[in-house]
């Protein structure tokens, strides 16, 4: 079975974020089971999700191949196509998730029908997540049972878009939300009260600030288009009326870090702000307080560009390039259990991620096959 007639397949799976990937996990789970692969099913609390893990082949070694099954959503965007259904034009394949990320997992299953075929002396094994297009949720909830089925691979490819590029680094991120309280009242005494909206304007102020102070003294990283650690504010939430003072306020926001920069220390400035403008307003109202969540959050990746795994994956891909990346992926978690990890998959994510009539071309997908190939050709004559 070719990639793009499995890729078909994929795409025809609504499997965005806020929906039930189950359905596509049972194809792939039939898929590999048809194919003698070990099957390890990994769902959710509540079981309207589910990642899987698959190997075949020897226990010990080989190569890890990892992709997420969800995508973003389609609401809202103009799309020319039935983002559903796979359509071929001008050497283009459309569909929401060719480029992020179905097409590297179609070219990941093609490689295991390929690999049944043929005798392993080392193992294939293929990792596949949920929620990943929400802060990397899925992952995080496999880790614990995952990490004990991993064994020892000899490095991992997460098949993110990266152009056919070998990327060593990202930026870790944390999701953050800040709950202001204060007090309501009639808005024709507001100075009498403590508006909440008043305590998050402070707060941010006080994250620009902050934003300032890394990017003219904090580290810096010049392989990022923005090469340091960032903070960013998204939503803003407060009020319930024009003639009421707002007595709770919600901000919602992000820091991205570089390696050099300790999330913790990042995090701990966030609250001192928190902590001096609370005490401000608590001068006129004891109940003033400001609540910091950090709800969610992954970590970075930072590979050395001269160790094996990226002289290896450079090799597969027949590709001397290395970056690093703008978006977050899974390969930090795979790095901190020990295993060399690089992303490198079919696709532009600046180009296509997340957009409207998001397209893979067909060269880019045959490249990732040439190079699943020859992962192959290792695996089935490693010494």
């Amino acid at each position: 079975m070719k990639t793009i007639e499995i890729l078909q397949q994929l795409v025809a799976f609504e499997t965005v974020s806020s929906e039930s990937n189950i359905e596509l996990i049972n194809f792939i789970r039939d898929f590999l089971t048809q194919r003698g692969f070990d099957i390890v099913e990994l769902p959710n609390s509540d079981g309207t999700k589910a990642g899987l893990f698959a190997s075949l082949g020897p226990n010990e070694g080989g190569v890890l191949l990892s992709g997420h099954t969800d995508v973003v959503p389609v609401e809202g965007q103009i799309w020319t196509k039935d983002p559903f259904k796979l359509t071929e034009e001008d050497g283009l394949l459309y569909g929401r998730g060719t480029t992020d990320m179905k097409g590297f997992v179609a070219a990941a299953l093609c490689l295991a029908d390929q690999a049944s075929k043929v005798e392993l002396k080392e193992p294939l094994k293929l990792a596949f997540s949920y929620d990943e297009e929400v802060c990397c949720v899925g992952i995080k909830e496999m880790l614990p049972e995952l990490k004990d089925l991993l064994g020892t691979p000899r490095f991992c490819i997460v098949g993110e878009p990266s152009e056919m590029k070998v990327v060593t680094g990202h930026k870790g991120k944390a999701a953050i939300r800040a709950t202001f309280h204060g007090q309501s009242g009639h808005s024709a005494l507001a100075p009498l009260f403590v508006n909440a909206l008043h305590m998050a304007q402070d707060f941010a102020l006080g994250l620009r600030k902050l934003q300032e102070e890394y990017k003219h003294s904090g580290a810096q990283d010049p392989d990022y288009e923005v090469p340091y650690s960032t903070i960013h504010m998204g939503m803003l939430q407060g009020g319930l009326a024009l003639n009421i003072v707002p007595d709770l306020a919600t901000l919602d926001f992000e820091y991205r870090h570089i390696f050099e920069d300790d999330p913790n220390k990042i995090f701990a400035k966030i609250e001192e702000i928190a902590k001096d403008i609370e005490g401000k307003y608590k001068e006129q109202y004891e109940g003033a307080c400001i609540e910091i969540d950090r709800y969610n959050e992954y970590p970075g990746l930072n590979t050395d560009v001269q160790s094996e795994v990226v002289k290896k994956v450079q090799f597969l891909a027949q590709s001397n390039s290395i970056s690093k990346v703008a978006f977050g992926t899974e390969a930090g978690y795979f790095d901190g259990l020990g295993i060399p990890t690089v992303v490198c998959g079919p696709g532009s994510m600046s180009a296509q991620g997340h957009k409207p009539d998001e397209n893979i071309s067909i060269s880019q997908l045959a490249a990732c096959d040439a190079m699943l190939q020859r992962l192959l050709l290792q695996l089935s004559n490693s010494k």
